[in-house]
C-alpha cells in the first residue's frame, strides 16, 4: 500500500463514513477537522487521530487530503489563501474532492492547488452513507489521469466501481446529470403515487406493478415506500437535491438549452426548502404531492 497519511476536511455523513472505512482497512487517518467542532472531536477519538481546529491544519499534517464540504462557497472557503486555509499547505499534498459543486469550481480549484505546488483530483460520489462505509461508492474522477493512477488504490479502497472520466470539470458535468435524471425520477414517482393514493389505489400493488413496467426504476426500490409510509429519514436532503438541479440548469443554460422537466423539479424542491422541509431527505418531496400532508 502506498504511503497514503489521509486527512478529512467535512466530516459529516458522507466524509465521516469514508474516513472510517479506510481506517478499517489499515490507512493511517492524521487529522479531521469539520466546521462542527464537536463532530469532528467525536470522530478524532473514534479514530485516534488529530481533531484539526483548521482546515490547513489537516494538510499540514497529511499528504492526501479529502474534502467533502456542501457547495460551492464552502468549497472556495476552504481552498481560500489565509493561513488556516488549505492553500498555503498545498505543497506537495494531493487533494480528493468529493462535493458536488459546479464543474467550474472543481476546474478553478485545480489551478489554484497547482499553482502551489500540490494536486487535486475531483472525486464524485454517486452512492449514499451505507456504501460510504462499507467502501462501496461509486465514484467518478476528473483531473490529470497521472493524479488519478497515483490515487487509484485508496480511490478503489472506497469504491465498487471507479471510473476516470477526464479532465478536470468533467466528472462534476456528469454528476450534476446523474442527480438532475434522479431528482425528475423522485418527483416523478411522488406524483404517481400521491396520485394513486387520492385514487384510493393499493400503494403496494401500485409499486408493484411500477416494478414490473415502464415505470420502473432505482429511485422506485429506494423511496417508493419510504414515500408511501412518509420515512424521510435523510440520506440524500432535498435541499442537497435543489443544489444539484440548480447546478444542471445552469449548466443547461450555458448551453442554451431550456430542460422544463428539470426547471419543473428544481421549483418543486425549492418548495421543499420554503416550506421548511429541506432537511427532509429526498424522498419527502411526496409531502407536496400526497393529499392532505401540506
Amino acid at each position: 500500500m502506498p504511503d497514503y497519511q489521509v486527512g478529512f476536511v467535512g466530516v459529516g455523513r458522507m466524509g465521516s463514513n469514508m474516513a472510517r472505512h479506510l481506517h478499517d482497512e489499515g490507512y493511517t487517518i492524521t487529522a479531521v477537522h469539520d466546521v462542527d467542532g464537536a463532530r469532528a472531536t467525536e470522530l478524532a477519538d473514534e479514530l485516534g487521530c488529530e481533531a484539526a481546529a483548521t482546515p490547513g491544519r489537516v494538510a499540514e499534517a497529511s499528504n492526501t487530503v479529502v474534502t467533502v464540504v456542501t457547495d460551492d462557497a464552502a468549497m472556495r472557503a476552504v481552498f481560500a489563501d489565509g493561513k488556516d486555509d488549505l492553500l498555503p499547505h498545498a505543497e506537495g499534498v494531493t487533494f480528493i474532492n468529493c462535493a458536488t459543486i459546479s464543474p467550474a469550481v472543481h476546474v478553478e480549484v485545480e489551478g489554484l492547488v497547482e499553482a502551489k505546488g500540490g494536486h487535486s483530483l475531483e472525486t464524485c460520489m454517486a452512492s449514499s452513507i451505507t456504501q460510504a462505509r462499507e467502501g462501496t461508492l461509486y465514484l467518478m474522477c476528473g483531473g490529470k489521469r497521472d493524479v488519478f493512477d497515483r490515487l487509484e488504490p485508496l480511490l478503489t479502497t472506497l469504491s465498487v466501481s471507479l471510473r476516470y472520466v477526464g479532465e478536470a470539470g468533467r466528472a462534476a458535468q456528469v454528476k450534476a446529470l446523474v442527480n438532475m435524471v434522479m431528482n425528475i425520477n423522485t418527483a416523478a414517482l411522488a406524483e404517481g403515487l400521491g396520485l394513486g393514493d387520492a385514487l384510493g389505489l393499493d400503494l403496494a400493488m401500485l409499486q408493484e406493478v411500477f416494478s414490473q413496467t415502464g415505470a420502473n426504476s432505482r429511485v422506485l426500490e429506494t423511496d417508493g415506500e419510504d414515500m408511501q409510509h412518509r420515512d424521510h429519514e435523510c440520506y440524500f436532503s432535498s435541499a442537497h437535491a435543489a443544489k444539484d438541479s440548480g447546478i444542471a440548469l445552469s449548466l443547461a443554460d450555458e448551453q442554451g438549452l431550456d430542460l422544463p422537466l428539470s426547471k419543473a423539479t428544481y421549483e418543486q424542491y425549492r418548495r421543499m426548502i420554503e416550506v421548511g422541509k429541506g432537511d427532509l431527505d429526498k424522498s419527502g418531496v411526496a409531502e407536496l404531492t400526497f393529499r392532505g400532508r401540506n
